[in-house]
């Protein structure tokens, strides 16, 4: 059964959601079997995701009985919804009961909370090794899909469990949206070596959210570098979260001064802080720094995780030899994914990247062979004839400022987006002083928020609205 779910202790509580409810290994096991007995195997279908157990059990349940689900949240735009259903022809979907009246179609089957409805669309060939289907990283409702097959999700959770030395005492918290890859990693990651899994749909600036953690005995948490920099704003230092021992970050790359306060906050309180480093295209984690490294090498994203292997390409996709430099970040490994999907004929390909792939992220190597991201491959400009980090002009801003910013723009000019008006005139010097180029190569504009989706990642479409 995936992830071996049937191997754990029947009795032992594999996760409990924030309305209370909970579900063993023993029952997850019998509800994949009796779920497998309703879908047909090799099944496309949606599942619309809460971070409950419903959700959970739908997800375990696909997998365990080579029903092919696309993950995607409960609260995706319907328009959205509707175009990834056209293009995919889903034959069943499995949705909250609150979403049920939304369609007029008819239930095949309900469990904790969750309904099965059949849709009018029949079953089509695809791919034998295709296992899961998750939108990338930074699209919502785009119809590009990123391809999984049954290898890639096993290894990537036995491999993530090695590095952080998980074991079934782990009580994991789990805020990540399900369908968002590195929430996804959590969970199976945990489930692998039979711990618990605390899925919570709070906020964490709410003080629910705290108390479920310190309620539930949370011992590990896993936040994206929003999630952080709220965290010390609400001085997160102080709480007392005394079952807490272990900090991860992932999705995104932390500002030094939030690297910084992370790793001097594990350091006094004994606890353990990981910057991890992943890609929905390599099911999520492919690099992390120990823990004991983590104050001499602020920044960094560590070295690859068992089993793996990053290297650096020059401009020609060459492989960069010598020990320290700059490139474009790759890897190789068992959890690479086979590629990407545009339309429902894609769901028949096989392996195209054959455990392979280029990020698109422009990393440093030290002397000891340690990694750091330095920005997108994309994400530069070329402002007055020199080359301008769109990523490093963030950082040097949020670390300058305490602000929330993004900066976009084209080679005529860099647009920043900072939540506090009375910088602007600061930050407009600032940058202009960094960079060594004119003030009239940036605009600076004050926002009330930045737009971002539930993955934390910023929505430039609404952003360049405003």
């Amino acid at each position: 059964m995936f992830l071996g779910i049937d191997r754990q202790d029947p009795q032992k509580i594999a996760a409990i959601d924030d309305t209370g409810k909970e579900i063993s290994y023993g029952e997850l096991r019998d509800f994949a079997l009796e779920f497998g007995s309703v879908v047909p195997g090799r099944s496309v279908i949606f599942c619309l995701c809460e971070n409950t157990i419903g959700a959970l059990s739908g997800y375990i349940g696909c997998l365990s009985n080579r029903i092919v689900p696309l993950l995607i949240g409960a609260t995706i735009d319907r328009k959205l919804l509707a175009n990834l259903i056209e293009v995919y022809t889903p034959a069943y979907m499995w949705m909250p009961g609150w979403f049920v009246s939304e369609f007029n179609l008819p239930i095949k089957y309900q469990a904790y909370g969750y309904a099965l409805v059949k849709t009018n669309y029949e079953l089509y060939s695809i791919n034998s090794d295709l296992s899961m289907l998750l939108t990338t990283s930074g699209s919502t409702g785009s119809p590009k899909l990123v391809r999984h097959n049954y290898r890639n999700i096993e290894e990537n959770a036995k491999n993530v469990a090695a590095f952080f030395g998980w074991t079934n005492e782990e009580r994991a918290v789990c805020d990540l949206p399900l369908q968002y890859t590195m929430g996804l990693n959590v969970i199976n990651s945990h489930l692998y070596v039979g711990a618990t899994v605390l899925l919570t749909t709070h906020n964490l600036m709410s003080p629910e959210f705290w108390k479920y953690i310190k309620d539930q005995r949370g011992t590990n948490f896993t936040g994206v570098p929003f999630s952080y920099e709220v965290l010390f704003k609400l001085r997160f230092a102080r709480m007392d979260l005394p079952h807490l021992t272990t900090l991860a970050s992932g999705g995104g790359k932390l500002t030094d001064a939030v690297f910084t306060e992370l790793a001097n906050y594990a350091n006094r309180t004994r606890k353990r802080f990981f910057s991890t480093y992943g890609t929905t295209e390599t099911s999520a984690r492919l690099a992390f720094l120990p823990p004991e490294r983590a104050v001499d090498k602020i920044g960094s994203i560590g070295q690859a995780i068992p089993g793996g292997e990053i290297f650096l390409l020059d401009e020609n996709g060459d492989r960069i030899l010598k020990t320290e430099a700059e490139g474009e970040l790759g890897y190789r490994g068992p959890n690479v994914t086979m590629g990407y999907a545009n339309c429902r004929d894609d769901l028949k390909l096989g392996d195209e990247w054959l455990g392979e792939y280029h990020t698109g992220d422009v990393a440093k190597r030290d002397s000891e062979g340690f990694y750091y991201i330095i920005g997108r491959k994309k994400r530069f400009l070329k402002l007055y004839g020199l080359r301008v980090s769109l990523d490093m002009c963030e950082r040097l801003i949020k670390e300058e400022f305490k602000v929330d910013c993004v900066c976009t723009g084209t080679d005529k000019k860099m647009l920043i987006y900072i939540t506090d008006e009375k910088y602007k005139e600061d930050v407009h010097g600032f940058i202009s002083n960094k960079t060594g180029i004119i003030k009239s190569a940036f605009s600076v504009n004050s926002v009330g928020t930045i737009p971002r989706n539930e993955s934390g990642k910023v929505q430039y479409d609404q952003l360049l609205q405003k």
